[in-house]
């Protein structure tokens, strides 16, 4: 299942996905995404500048989304080096198991390469060890930290040359 561009139709599934897994995080002690920390206007105005991909399935409806940004300030800085960036990765939990998100960055990958840049970047929130070794474990590095009022994320990043694990 390849990922195809959210339209405005999508809006509200993403968005309850989103809370569906704020949710679940919260009742396992996982800290990542707070409960009601993406407002629906937010994906809105983020589908619509075509940002959010899709995985649908025929009786899940979307089972996997990601954002795919070509550069990240808020993260990443003034960092001019060429990459392409993910965030929002989600798997509905009723599909997880099945290899999705190793899909979706992979997926994310192929469209660096098409485009003709060496690195794929992502964060996670530094109170996340799992998703940070998750990361890791698909090739990623953490190369820095960035630290927010409330939060701080651990900056990671995978080469997309060849050979390269990402």
């Amino acid at each position: 299942m390849l990922p195809v561009r959210a339209v405005p139709a999508d809006v509200d599934a993403i968005h309850a996905l989103r809370r569906s897994l704020e949710d679940w995080m919260a009742a396992h002690g996982t800290v990542q995404w707070p409960p009601g920390s993406l407002p629906r206007e937010r994906v809105a105005a983020q589908v619509d500048a075509g940002e959010w991909h899709v995985v649908r399935d025929d009786e899940l409806g979307i089972v996997g989304t990601l954002r795919l940004l070509w550069t990240d300030p808020d993260f990443w800085g003034d960092d001019r080096t060429p990459a392409v960036y993910v965030h929002g990765l989600m798997v509905d939990r009723r599909a997880a198991g099945r290899g999705l998100g190793a899909a979706l960055l992979d997926w994310a990958a192929a469209q660096g390469r098409d485009a003709g840049v060496e690195v794929l970047r992502l964060d996670c929130r530094t109170t996340n060890p799992v998703l940070r070794e998750y990361y890791e474990s698909s090739g990623f590095r953490a190369v820095g930290q960035v630290d927010f009022a409330d939060f701080s994320c651990t900056l990671l990043e995978a080469s997309l040359r060849v050979g390269g694990r990402a």
